[in-house]
């Protein structure tokens, strides 16, 4: 089963065909595997990673936030962070001289960058201790693209 989700990650479009010829295995046994994946949430979506400069994004940024708050404004917090289409990727931690949460956000320019600091900072209000960003400019050359493709079992 772990086979065929590495080769879903390498290319997801293939058909349950091509794969069982990859796997090994028949095609409604891919099948039954794929849907076990899914029931069993191995497999959170199926989407397409764009080419995010083409569709006019110029930045993205990892924002590092350290923040105290209640588990009430915990709760706001993951209601906000979760309903905002410009953050990708978002989850707690630790590191990074006391930072506990990562927000990945992406942006048209750095002005729609800084308004989303400025709403960020307004929404969380006194629950924020402090925030740092590391911008990555998508205009420039990319040394590795994000992706699962090349992905490895460990």
């Amino acid at each position: 089963m772990i086979d065929l989700l590495y080769e879903l990650m390498k290319n997801s479009k293939r058909s349950d065909r091509e794969l069982a010829k990859v796997v090994g295995v028949s095609q409604p046994t891919i099948t039954r595997m794929r849907k076990n994946l899914e029931k069993l949430e191995y497999i959170r979506e199926y989407t397409v990673i764009p080419a995010l400069e083409k569709l006019g994004f110029e930045i993205v940024a990892l924002n590092f936030l350290s923040i105290s708050a209640t588990s009430e404004h915990v709760k706001e917090i993951h209601e906000w962070v979760s309903k905002n289409p410009k953050i990708l990727f978002s989850s707690s931690g630790e590191g990074l001289n006391g930072k506990t949460l990562l927000l990945v956000s992406i942006h048209k320019n750095f002005t729609d960058f800084s308004a989303f600091t400025r709403e960020l900072r307004s929404f969380l209000d006194l629950r924020v201790v402090s925030v740092e960003s590391f911008l990555v400019s998508l205009k420039t050359d990319m040394i590795k693209h994000f992706s699962f493709k090349n992905l490895e079992r460990i």
